[in-house]
């Protein structure tokens, strides 16, 4: 399996402070933010966009945790007992706008589990998609609001986004699916 370093480090860190400017750009009129990033990935971006957002402005932002185990439609297929661990949202959700931050999109179905179980928790008055990759291949019609960067590729192909939190590194690789 050959796999290729496409985001290092350094890029990583210049992709994510981009991507907190363009919430907070798209955003002005808001003066309060809620980010909810999905679990896994999503949860460890989400924090650093949210250290990044309150860096750049005078928002104070809170952030949640979504678990979207029990929302996925590929539940029986992937599963033969899920794993929950569980959503925390220390908010009410019900008239704010809350960007939605996941690692890679690919398909929609993750983002269309999220969005299910965001609003099974109430109506916000909007909801974002922040993704720090968009790979293409959709099922589902849903796009990003932010991409932190948009990688071309095969369905054979796998892309990991690594962050230092759970994986020891940041980086985003690209490698060919085993045979």
């Amino acid at each position: 399996m050959e796999e290729r370093k496409l985001v290092d480090e350094q890029t990583m860190n210049r992709m994510l402070m981009r991507l907190s400017h363009e919430i907070i750009e798209r955003n002005e009129q808001v003066n309060e933010l809620y980010l909810v990033g999905i679990k896994r990935r999503g949860v460890p971006l989400a924090k650093r966009l949210k250290t990044n957002i309150e860096k750049f402005s005078d928002w104070k932002v809170e952030i949640g945790e979504l678990d979207i185990t029990l929302y996925r439609d590929d539940l029986v297929e992937r599963f033969d007992m899920p794993i929950v661990n569980g959503s925390v949202i220390p908010f009410d959700v019900n008239g704010k706008v809350i960007v939605l931050v996941d690692d890679v999109l690919y398909t929609g179905r993750t983002a269309r589990a999220a969005m299910d179980a965001l609003i099974e928790l109430g109506r916000p008055a909007a909801i974002q998609l922040c993704v720090a990759v968009d790979r293409g291949h959709r099922e589902l019609p849903i796009s990003a609001n932010f991409v932190g960067k948009n990688i071309p590729t095969s369905r054979e192909e796998f892309v990991s986004v690594r962050v230092s939190e759970i994986d020891g590194i940041n980086e985003i690789t690209v490698n060919r699916k085993a045979e």
